[in-house]
């Protein structure tokens, strides 16, 4: 930052009434937004044998999905040290043996229409390497809702489908999904 720029937002801020300075007018959320998620809400009640936790939050009465299934989720993503919201996506779709190994085993656990949380211990996660506001080595909690799964097969034939809808042209590829 330039040495303008600085003195000139230092004026602005000894200008400012003290009661701005410090809280915010009634009804606006302060920037950045940094939901913390708290710890009674970081752990999980059972595990699997990798080491894969989870905790069945509301119990679903559809099928499981496959590993090679393609899944519509809503999810929350946080840090299990601190709570610390990383990311969060409704009717996000993915493909269930495409996201992190943890994130994956636990899509097979998940009936439709039920949700989970799934601690994520770092070896079934990012492991030793850094991922955006994941630091290397981190243990990692999801809440996820499998709200759809389709198998492979299914989703060719209504891309199909689409395409002979639209006049031959293809389908939009679907954005992936992080986890």
């Amino acid at each position: 930052m330039n040495r303008f720029f600085a003195a000139a937002m230092l004026s602005l801020a000894a200008a400012m009434p003290a009661a701005a300075q410090t809280a915010p007018a009634s009804g606006i959320i302060p920037l950045p937004l940094q939901p913390v998620v708290p710890a009674a809400q970081r752990a999980c009640t059972a595990k699997t044998p990798s080491g894969l936790g989870y905790a069945v939050l509301q119990p679903g009465t559809g099928p499981k999905a496959a590993a090679t299934d393609f899944v519509l989720v809503n999810y929350i993503g946080y840090l299990a040290a601190t709570g610390a919201v990383f990311d969060q996506n409704q009717s996000a779709p993915m493909q269930a043996d495409g996201v992190i190994p943890g994130f994956g085993e636990g899509l097979g656990l998940i009936q439709r229409g039920a949700i989970y949380r799934l601690c994520i211990p770092a070896a079934l996660g990012y492991g030793a390497a850094a991922s955006g506001p994941i630091p290397a080595n981190s243990d990692l909690v999801f809440q996820v809702e499998l709200l759809d799964s389709r198998t492979a097969a299914e989703v060719e034939a209504m891309r199909k489908q689409y395409a002979a809808g639209q006049g031959g042209e293809g389908a939009p590829e679907a954005p992936a999904a992080k986890p």
